[in-house]
């Protein structure tokens, strides 16, 4: 979210530090241009298989995000001196399994010891020109589909805790592994003018770069969101993790959020989320029939807002 100052850029690089796009983007020739992508953060899950996965699939979805289909990934691990060697293996597969997944290789990568075990991965990914979506240019009319839903942040320090339900933590590891592949080759099918995936910044975080790079104004439906299992108890009994209000603080004074929008809502809104859904901005003349076709593979996925012109206010919340 910090201003990054300018350079003289290779003019092939079509999407670089000039915007808060999810990757960068470089032109190789009229048919192709690649997209380059990287992330890694630490366990937020016990499993070391199911992190794996989790990271894997956080990392890839910035090349979906930009309409793209990852090829090539490289592992960034970071461990302990003590860790078990079986425990690194663990991470290590669930990640490859989820690049598999994806259609894509895993080829290497690096490594080195740190107090604290990290996984991510480097990813590449290539696309058509005319195939890659930027976060900077929604258009008034468009309405936003969201493809996962919200809560992650929120359900991870509640299940720390033991205070959600085992069903409700299988729903957020399945909900953070699950690739936004099928989103990404659905939305594709249609003529989406921007799209964004939602992570570490919560959705009014990814919302408000959505809006500032293209010139609008957003206006989010509060009640439409869809929700994880038990996200909005546990935003009620005040278990909100410390980066929701690092984004609240971020976003202060820069939203208008009217006086009916409940509490636990706007939490869950500025909760950071760990690998979650797709913002995706269609024209309203389309946006029923993605969201069916969406639905049919995503259940979860709802219309949670309306890009309308620019505003005193970037967001909008009702």
């Amino acid at each position: 979210m910090c201003q990054l100052p300018k350079f003289d850029y290779d003019p092939n690089l079509i999407v670089g530090f000039e915007s808060s796009d999810d990757a960068a983007v470089y032109r190789i020739d009229d048919e192709t241009v690649l997209i380059q992508t990287v992330d890694l953060f630490p366990p937020m899950v016990d499993d070391p298989y199911r992190f794996g996965q989790i990271a894997a699939a956080n990392a890839l979805s910035d090349v979906y995000a930009m309409g793209g289909n990852p090829k090539l990934a490289m592992n960034i691990l970071c461990y302990p001196e003590d860790m078990s060697p079986e425990i690194v293996k663990e991470i290590l597969r669930g990640g490859y399994e989820k690049v598999m997944e994806a259609g894509a290789v895993v080829a290497g990568g690096h490594s080195l010891k740190d107090h604290e075990p990290k996984y991510g991965l480097c990813v590449t990914g290539f696309a058509k020109p005319g195939e890659i979506l930027t976060n900077s240019n929604a258009k008034a009319g468009d309405l936003l589909i969201l493809t996962k839903p919200l809560g992650t942040g929120i359900l991870n320090t509640a299940a720390k805790a033991k205070l959600v339900s085992k069903e409700t933590e299988k729903a957020v590891e399945v909900s953070m592994a699950m690739l936004n592949k099928k989103a990404c080759e659905i939305m594709k099918r249609y003529p989406v003018n921007s799209c964004t995936d939602v992570t570490g910044f919560g959705l009014l975080g990814h919302a408000y770069e959505m809006g500032a790079g293209s010139g609008v104004t957003i206006q989010l439906d509060a009640a439409a969101m869809p929700l994880l299992p038990e996200a909005r108890d546990m935003a009620r009994m005040g278990i909100i993790p410390a980066g929701a209000y690092s984004n609240r603080a971020f976003l202060e004074g820069k939203l208008k959020i009217e006086p009916g929008v409940p509490l636990d809502l706007l939490d869950i809104m500025f909760d950071p989320q760990t690998s979650g859904g797709l913002l995706i901005a269609v024209p309203e003349e389309h946006a029923a029939k993605l969201l069916a076709d969406l639905q049919c593979e995503i259940p979860a996925a709802a219309i949670v807002g309306r890009i309308v012109p620019p505003e005193n206010y970037i967001i909008h919340i009702e």
